[in-house]
């Protein structure tokens, strides 16, 4: 057992057995104080008797009431009512107990149970209040030394409040907190963890100037990007640096050591996003207990899908992987890092289809989710054959071997750069998108899905990494067209509706992640040169340097013969479209392939241009079908699919 979990163990027993004693004594008090003469005899038995009954009773309801899973001297109102109402239902099962099926002949007097139950809650309840209020009194030898940074925090929950509470514990670390900022109306002027609430973010220019805080740590993990927005900038005005705890996504992927974790200000804290809802353990839940494989386990989609996957506990987690080094660190994290040993690992090519066959025979996955994929738009459209042979051909490949050994259900991650595509790695996604819905025709006992979406911030060769890179080396931050927009979401926020979407087709559906407002390159430059601490234009320089060969100024999620409609899970889109002729597919793939597998990139080029007039004109027939699909779908189009076509 790891020392975290002996120690979280540790914590229950004692707070469990200070719950036994308070309860025991209050029982035991009851009886004494109903009778100012002593127990009679007659009741002694009676006390004796029930008293282990009444304690044990009594813990296990405190238990379910979920009395053992905080900290006591992070008690605030809510765990006041939780105490509250599990000691009305102890009470009350004591009455039934008692009354009902007493041991003995003698029924407690109705005044033992009154103040049992009194002498319960003040004694539960008081010991709680207690341990925080000795927390938040702090002894003399244990204040900040002078000198100490001062810091103003962000937020008065549970996260604020477990920060000031580290920071008066650590005094070497020479930090103070001195106060908290919250919106919620009813902390305003109250003292929180010994701290007064100063006001609310409304408010945050007026406390900077007075309070003059060398430092503000936002305590929020599941705070919009909006707010991080408003704090960063009150502050930036001022010179005054902000830190940041990390998001909800992180903090489940991470450790429990909160300090070591508040980090600085990320672009993708303050996109404005809100974050996804979904609680992984119900989207994943169908992945408990079975075998699921993912390819590209060593990218960025990939090792993401393997974290949250290893999460909700399947059976075997089988990592296929073409990078040997991207392999080995997976499978390194998913055993040291996150105590998952179901994983394995599997050095295999998915363009190899005999390889495929053997890794579903040996491994018979329930469940597949293939992100292995080129995306690297101007390598791809340096190698054309390449992100064909990788994107399109492989994905025929694998989504075939995967319906032989009879899978249940397979997604496809793809791209908002697979609609309409102008570039090869466009096209090639494209042709993968269609391999799954003929391989849905052909193979109707496998449920095929295909989850479309654009930018993830973070990932290898994207745009935010190339920013930092540039800002680091003090510039200048080379931007394609002031115009350009893009789409953009953090990987675990993707990954874990790619998971969710793997669970709600019947098969064939294309489904859209709803990415929000697009945002403009130009303005995440400006952004993340301000994050920084520099002013762009005058620390550090923005150069337009022109659209590259293919690249659109802004990207769609939705073809124009597809209309969005909504699906049962938030955030995610289906694209509605008539279904794709399968013979044309097959005959599509037949040339692609033709050529891919010659090595001429002359030859792709011509073929993809081919296969994106004769689509064109397939939905061209097909605009009517659409358009018919639009009366029903009409609101949806103006709604979930604003700003997408």
């Amino acid at each position: 057992m790891s020392r975290l979990a002996s120690s979280v163990h540790a914590r229950r027993l004692v707070q469990l057995l200070a719950d036994a004693a308070i309860v025991a004594g209050a029982y035991y008090l009851a009886f004494v104080l109903r009778f100012d003469v002593g127990v009679p005899e007659r009741y002694e038995e009676l006390l004796l008797v029930t008293l282990p009954f009444v304690v044990a009773g009594k813990v296990a309801v405190f238990a379910l009431f979920g009395s053992y899973h905080k900290l006591w001297r992070f008690v605030d109102q809510r765990d006041l009512e939780s105490i509250v109402r599990a000691v009305i239902v102890a009470s009350l099962l004591l009455v039934v107990a008692v009354f009902l099926l007493s041991p003995v002949e003698d029924d407690p007097p109705r005044g033992v149970v009154a103040l049992d139950f009194l002498l319960t809650l003040a004694g539960v309840a008081g010991a709680r209040l207690l341990v925080r209020g000795i927390v938040e009194r702090r002894p003399r030898w244990t204040l900040a030394p002078r000198g100490a940074r001062e810091v103003l925090i962000v937020g008065a929950g549970g996260g604020g409040q477990s920060v000031a509470f580290e920071l008066r514990r650590n005094p070497e670390l020479r930090t103070e907190p001195i106060g908290f900022v919250d919106d919620d109306p009813r902390k305003r002027r109250m003292r929180v963890a010994g701290l007064k609430v100063l006001g609310t973010t409304d408010d945050l220019a007026r406390i900077l100037d007075y309070a003059e805080p060398h430092e503000v740590i936002i305590a929020i993990p599941s705070a919009p990007g909006a707010l991080r927005q408003k704090v960063v900038t009150a502050c930036r005005g001022r010179e005054i640096p902000v830190r940041t705890l990390p998001t909800v996504f992180e903090l489940l992927s991470g450790g429990v050591d909160l300090l070591r974790q508040v980090r600085d200000v990320r672009v993708e804290d303050v996109l404005g996003r809100e974050p996804v809802r979904a609680e992984l353990d119900r989207a994943g839940s169908y992945l408990a207990d079975r075998t699921v494989l993912v390819t590209g386990a060593g990218g960025s989609i990939g090792a993401e899908l393997c974290r949250q996957i290893a999460r909700v506990g399947p059976k075997r987690l089988v990592l296929v992987e073409n990078a040997e080094a991207a392999l080995f660190e997976m499978r390194r994290e998913l055993g040291d890092g996150r105590h998952f040993h179901r994983a394995v690992s599997v050095l295999a090519d998915c363009r190899d289809a005999t390889r495929m066959r053997e890794v579903f025979a040996e491994h018979r996955p329930a469940v597949v989710f293939h992100a292995a994929a080129y995306k690297h738009v101007p390598l791809m459209e340096e190698n054309p054959v390449e992100a064909v042979r990788n994107n399109a051909v492989a994905t025929r490949i694998v989504a075939a071997a995967a319906a032989e050994s009879l899978v249940e259900r397979f997604v496809l991650v793809s791209t908002d750069k697979a609609v309409q595509p102008e570039t090869a790695m466009g096209a090639s996604k494209a042709l993968a998108e269609w391999a799954v819905e003929s391989a849905q025709n052909r193979f109707p006992a496998t449920r095929f899905a295909t989850v479309r979406f654009g930018n993830v911030l973070g990932s290898s060769g994207s745009v935010v990494p190339i920013f930092r890179r540039q800002i680091a080396a003090g510039g200048p931050v080379t931007v394609t067209d002031p115009a350009m927009t893009r789409y953009f979401m953090t990987i675990p926020e993707a990954v874990q509706l790619i998971i969710r979407s793997g669970d709600l087709g019947a098969g064939g559906e294309v489904f859209v992640l709803d990415m929000g407002e697009p945002v403009r390159i130009v303005d995440l430059a400006h952004n993340m040169i301000r994050l920084s601490g520099h002013e762009p234009g005058a620390g550090i320089a923005v150069e337009i340097v022109g659209r590259r060969p293919g690249e659109k100024l802004h990207e769609q999620l939705f073809n124009g013969d597809e209309a969005p409609r909504p699906t049962a899970a938030e955030k995610i889109l289906a694209a509605e479209r008539p279904a794709l002729d399968s013979a044309w597919v097959e005959e599509a793939f037949a040339r692609v392939e033709s050529v891919a597998y010659a090595g001429d990139p002359g030859g792709i080029a011509d073929a993809v241009a081919t296969l994106a007039r004769e689509r064109e004109e397939l939905a061209a027939a097909r605009v009517p079908a659409a358009l018919a699909l639009g009366e029903e779908t009409e609101a949806t189009s103006r709604s979930g699919g604003r700003g997408y076509v």
